[in-house]
């Protein structure tokens, strides 16, 4: 079978698949990826550990800080304590919800909720427009949110402004 087949059946398993977590697996999120096909992943209990990428995933699928999965453990692990068996996506995330596998921990992290996203929390702060008023050019809330870097919020201190009005 040639790579491409290959790859093209990876894929179509794990986004067209829906599966239940068994009493080994557990459902996890991605922290970060250190690098050689190993992911920083925490359980909904806080723990923090890495997991390793099956070969059948390598170079195929995609994964990214936030995102979840579904892992197995690993007895001989010391550092790799689990290994992935499958990369949850937005329509496996509601299927579990509405299961009832999701753990309650995880309920507000999941990608798209308002409590993840930037243009949420601008729109909460803000407040409400009225119904004439039209959006400025400056408004940037439908511009892409990168999630593979930390987003800080930056905030001018009074201190900085003074001095500059004094020079």
């Amino acid at each position: 079978m040639s790579q491409a087949t290959k790859r093209k059946h990876v894929v179509k398993e794990v986004l067209g698949d829906y599966v239940v977590p068994s009493e080994r697996q557990q459902i996890v999120r991605v922290l970060g990826t250190p690098g050689n096909n190993l992911h920083e992943v925490e359980t909904p209990e806080g723990t923090r550990f890495l997991v390793s990428m099956p070969t059948k995933f390598r170079k195929n699928i995609w994964i990214k800080r936030g995102d979840f999965l579904l892992v197995d453990p690993i007895e001989e692990g010391e550092k790799v304590k689990a290994e992935i068996s499958f990369v949850l996506y937005k329509d496996h995330v509601r299927y579990l919800k509405k299961e009832g596998y999701w753990p309650e921990a995880f309920l507000g992290d999941v990608a798209g909720t308002p409590s993840n996203t930037k243009e949420s929390r601008d729109r909460a702060q803000s407040p409400p427009r009225s119904a004439g008023e039209e959006d400025s050019e400056d408004d940037d809330t439908d511009l892409f949110v990168n999630t593979n870097r930390v987003n800080y919020d930056y905030m001018e201190s009074e201190d900085s402004s003074d001095s500059e009005e004094e020079d």
